[in-house]
């Protein structure tokens, strides 16, 4: 295994760039009409165009060549090298020394919404995270986040369970109420139980559930502006600074619920939510225990401060560019994780280049848990295995 980087490293973010096909094979034939093509609302044709020009290319022996030289630094998107062949995507976490790569979907529950019913919205997931699968068993360092919605706990709890039977090493959630249930409703509890038994992390992630800015405040007398891509479809600068606060909502009812107490060794992640707001926010939930605790009942039966709880069960992956040498200096470095965001855009060209400038005079062993223990830690996962075979 080549280190590009001079170091093993867990990759706490990836995701998929489906063909438009990805999910028929798997989904209910009832349904592939209406879903069982990914970009059927695409009339353009632009992203097709994009997956047949990258499937071209994987005949090419020197297109291909090319393009597996510095895949982080290459073509983003359909185009990139590994986007979603899976033998491609072997050779790029070769080549830099990635030892696990979380696995997240890029497109195939977007019909989910469009669902006609509940159990239709979990056939959707349950295809969905089956092709998931297919693309993750191609290697064994790459680690399907299979996505479960909370609407419905005993089809949450029983999609959750035939994930990680099948290879899911992790279970991702929305952070928001689901079926106008906390995600901390006794409901649920079953389903955190078994993550916490079978020592499977939650993950939640930029998308489903993630705020953005009232629509009220776009109506200032002026067009918008195009999204960080050009595009229509992204964030926004005013949507930017609203992306800590659906984590926020989600973590403090995950305290406040006593979920993390009930099952103490339960973890997960933050991801993609950028993390220079977890200082402040660790110091105002602590902040509003100490004002509410002599009152409130709930609280008053916690065995540990929010903080302590957070510190324990979850860790967060910065953006590229944000200064993590100072989120270590105030909050410690057992929380913070590497993340390419591979092969989105928003990863950059050089994730690892960006982070290092914020980490200059931080020792090895500090820079070796934001790199590769501290996803150890979440994964429960053992990479020393990985570096004696370097």
């Amino acid at each position: 295994m080549a280190l590009a980087y001079g170091r093993v490293i867990n990759d706490a973010d990836s995701h998929t760039m489906e063909t438009d096909d990805w999910i028929y094979e798997f989904l209910d034939e009832r349904l592939h009409d209406k879903f069982g093509k990914l970009y059927k609302a695409d009339k353009s044709g632009r992203v097709v165009a994009m997956i047949d020009k990258a499937k071209e290319r994987a005949t090419d022996e020197a297109a291909s060549s090319a393009a597996a030289e510095n895949p982080i630094a290459g073509e983003k998107g359909w185009l990139a090298y590994g986007a979603f062949d899976s033998s491609e995507r072997t050779q790029m976490l070769d080549q830099y020394g990635f030892v696990s790569q979380l696995v997240f979907t890029t497109a195939c529950l977007a019909g989910m919404a469009r669902a006609d019913s509940v159990e239709d919205k979990y056939e959707i997931v349950r295809a969905a995270n089956m092709a998931q699968q297919k693309f993750c068993d191609g290697d064994k360092r790459l680690v399907n986040v299979a996505y479960v919605p909370l609407d419905d706990p005993e089809m949450a709890f029983a999609e959750a369970k035939r994930a990680i039977d099948a290879g899911a090493g992790a279970i991702g959630i929305a952070p928001m109420p689901s079926g106008d249930r906390s995600p901390g409703h006794p409901d649920n509890d079953r389903f955190w139980e078994m993550l916490s038994d079978r020592s499977i992390p939650f993950m939640i992630h930029i998308g489903t559930g993630t705020k953005t800015q009232p629509k009220g405040y776009h109506n200032n007398g002026r067009p918008r502006s195009a999204d960080l891509h050009g595009g229509g479809e992204n964030l926004r600068f005013d949507d930017f600074t609203a992306l800590c606060f659906a984590p926020q909502e989600f973590l403090t009812a995950m305290v406040y619920d006593g979920i993390f107490q009930r099952f103490p060794k339960l973890r997960g992640g933050v991801i993609e939510s950028g993390a220079g707001w977890v200082p402040d926010f660790l110091r105002r939930i602590d902040y509003a225990y100490k004002s509410f605790s002599r009152t409130d009942k709930y609280l008053q039966s916690l065995d540990m401060t929010p903080s302590e709880y957070i510190r324990r069960a979850v860790k967060f992956t910065p953006f590229p560019g944000e200064d993590v040498g100072h989120m270590i200096s105030e909050a410690g470095a057992d929380l913070f994780m590497f993340s390419s965001d591979y092969p989105h855009p928003e990863g950059t060209k050089d994730p690892v280049g960006k982070f290092e400038k914020t980490l200059d005079g931080v020792e090895e062993a500090v820079k070796d848990k934001f790199y590769r223990t501290n996803y150890d830690m979440m994964m429960n996962y053992q990479s020393d295995a990985a570096l004696a075979a370097v």
